[in-house]
């Protein structure tokens, strides 16, 4: 169409300088049609070529596609190659790739932004004629599939490192002299405790023993991850149950590692998964694949339920740590009830992640009316979510905010903080 387009006005062109001339115009149709004929007559086949993609990948990771192409024949057309992905997976950059007559592969990344299944749908692929004026299409279908899993990279990363340090660090202090559990006796010197001197056997031995406890294994750590509808507002790309999910599997295998037992319970309107307590490393891809289970959810979050359920299926003293979102007042006050009795047995703390978005709109220099709503509204929620977490904390239930790059590396380091106070 170009082609023939560019012709008119050199046509009229010469029909004004020329009119003698005028009938040569027309032999610019028939020629760029000879043209566009021939070019789509020798149009080369499409090569062949293979995609390469893992099977699984994990929330909010790259999945990469390789496009090797088989450049063996004489003809080396430029190619371009598109892919079209199911909701889940959006394209990092471009969904389309060009290759040149000299190169052989490519890749195209796309992000997966939510658990479940999903996959690559069709490719197609369209390269010119030697002379650049016809397009030449294919188009197929895919019918390889990609598991979104919850995102373990922070315990791949991150993990091995927090529990180092634990274990020649502070645990390794912690782990003697501060715990519950008696572990041996120790003359008593300077500095010690004199609370920690066992007087009937500093009798018995004519010298001051003072006793030597440990961090007590075994404690049950309980992850309660709101699945309901606030919980499903994205953070910085994913939702907010995703980077729970993240920071709760991080907590739980550093608790597996040191001995604890783990359990999961995901709710929303009513209870949707519980697991019951494990124990063992071996145990978590158990816990990796029920939180995968956990699915998104636009219903109401009703806390009185899912605490008092909750609470129902404990049978010992517990570390309970409840991922949620704090909306409005009401569901606040009922979710504040539902925490104050389940505390009565238990050790409590709500995880909760900064709202970072709410706090740039707050802080905003208005340039229009439109600017001082907005920022009067996101000051308005703040305060009312500072006002929930006061209440929380002046109930004696501990609270944790945290960035939701950084809210599992601070998950850990409050669970490492609750074993050196003997609260579990």
């Amino acid at each position: 169409m170009i082609l023939l387009a560019a012709g008119a006005p050199l046509a009229l062109l010469l029909g004004v300088l020329l009119p003698h001339l005028w009938f040569v115009g027309l032999v610019w149709v028939p020629l760029a049609l000879t043209l566009i004929g021939l070019d789509a007559l020798f149009t080369s086949s499409a090569p062949d070529f293979n995609l390469q993609f893992p099977g699984s990948v994990e929330v909010g990771a790259p999945l990469v596609v390789e496009i090797d192409v088989d450049r063996s024949g004489s003809v080396r057309p430029a190619l371009e190659f598109a892919i079209a992905t199911g909701p889940r997976l959006i394209p990092r950059a471009d969904d389309r790739v060009r290759l040149g007559p000299d190169e052989a592969s490519a890749l195209l990344a796309f992000t997966a932004i939510r658990r479940g299944t999903d996959g690559l749908r069709q490719l197609w692929l369209r390269w010119t004629g030697p002379l650049g004026l016809v397009w030449r299409q294919r188009v197929e279908t895919i019918t390889r599939n990609v598991v979104i899993t919850p995102d373990i990279r922070p315990v791949r990363n991150a993990a091995a490192m927090l529990l180092r340090d634990a274990q020649i660090g502070e645990m390794a202090r912690v782990d003697r002299g501060e715990g519950s559990e008696f572990d041996a006796l120790a003359e008593w010197q300077s500095g010690m405790e004199r609370r920690a001197i066992d007087w009937n056997h500093s009798a018995r031995h004519l010298k001051l023993l003072a006793r030597e406890n440990r961090i007590e294994r075994n404690n049950q750590i309980v992850f309660a991850i709101d699945a309901g509808r606030a919980m499903c507002e994205p953070v910085a790309g994913l939702p907010r149950i995703d980077r729970a999910i993240t920071a709760a599997l991080l907590a739980a295998y550093s608790a597996l590692k040191l001995g604890d037992r783990v359990g999961l319970f995901g709710f929303d309107s009513k209870p949707r998964i519980a697991s019951g307590t494990v124990s063992g490393t071996r145990a978590f891809p158990l816990m990796q694949r029920l939180a995968g289970e956990l699915d998104y959810s636009t219903a109401e979050t009703n806390f009185t339920l899912a605490l008092a359920t909750l609470a129902g299926d404990l049978t010992r003293r517990s570390l309970v740590v409840v991922f949620t979102e704090f909306t409005d007042q009401a569901g606040a006050e009922l979710m504040i009830r539902a925490a104050a009795n389940l505390m009565k047995r238990h050790l409590v703390l709500f995880v909760v992640l900064e709202d970072a978005e709410l706090e740039v709109i707050a802080a905003a220099e208005p340039r229009a009316i439109d600017d001082v709503s907005r920022a009067c509204a996101a000051a308005a929620m703040l305060r009312e979510r500072r006002i929930v977490v006061s209440r929380l904390r002046h109930l004696g239930i501990h609270v944790l905010e945290a960035a939701h790059d950084a809210v599992g590396p601070a998950l850990v380091r409050q669970y490492l903080d609750f074993k050196r106070r003997n609260l579990l």
